[in-house]
């Protein structure tokens, strides 16, 4: 009987060599805890430089695309935009950053947030009106709806 050996598919990294400090898309999203689409995602934004492909066509990362995925996973997770994120990198890239200009933008970042959280407050506290006022859950004409309803 004839052994008949697995076929590697597209997207395996069977194959791709394992050099110190290089990271194919899977394992770069494996270590960075980035999704592997968001990666590519983050690429086609700029966010992220495209890389050098492998003999076999496979995208080749280093350290820095993981320092540098783990900094806009970060920004992500504190809240920032895309923009905001470009503009970070950017300052961090500049010659002429200055720590006070990364401050500036991480407080106007911090002002949009208060902003945001007094929104939700207001939202929340109308809500709970709204819930409080449907107390007769057998009436025909449900509070809430008319509420929604009105100007």
């Amino acid at each position: 009987m004839r052994t008949i050996n697995p076929v590697v598919t597209t997207g395996s990294s069977a194959n791709m060599p394992k050099l110190s400090g290089t990271y194919s898309r899977g394992k770069l999203a494996e270590v960075t805890g980035v999704k592997s689409e968001t990666i590519r995602y983050y690429e086609k934004c700029g966010l992220l430089a495209v890389t050098a492909r492998s003999a076999g066509g496979h995208r080749i990362y280093s350290e820095g695309h993981v320092k540098r995925l783990q900094f806009i996973r970060r920004c992500r997770e504190l809240g920032f935009s895309l923009g905001e994120i470009e503009g970070l990198l950017e300052l961090d890239s500049g010659e002429d950053k200055t720590c006070d200009q990364v401050r500036h933008a991480t407080a106007v970042h911090l002002r949009d947030l208060q902003e945001k959280i007094s929104d939700l407050k207001k939202m929340e506290a109308t809500l709970a009106v709204l819930i409080s006022q449907c107390d007769d859950l057998s009436s025909p004409i449900c509070p809430i709806i008319k509420a929604l309803s009105e100007n």
